[in-house]
């Protein structure tokens, strides 16, 4: 009976409807959403992060090789 993921969703809708109310979720959405979005963009800030260390290590290496 609750072999697909449909299943398992259909249920999760329906037990948060009963445990929260229908005037709560359009408020969880929205609050998960915008908690998604604030981690996308620390993930993308610390990505970019580590992609400038990366490229200022290497171009110190190069000058390092360079000097000697």
């Amino acid at each position: 009976m609750l072999d697909s993921l449909d299943d398992w969703l259909i249920i999760a809708v329906v037990a948060a409807i009963l445990f929260y109310g229908s005037s709560k979720i359009p408020q969880l959405a929205h609050s998960l959403g915008r908690a998604m979005g604030e981690f996308k963009k620390g993930r993308l800030e610390v990505e970019r992060e580590l992609k400038q260390e990366a490229a200022t290590a290497s171009v110190s290496s190069s000058t390092d090789r360079a000097a000697h």
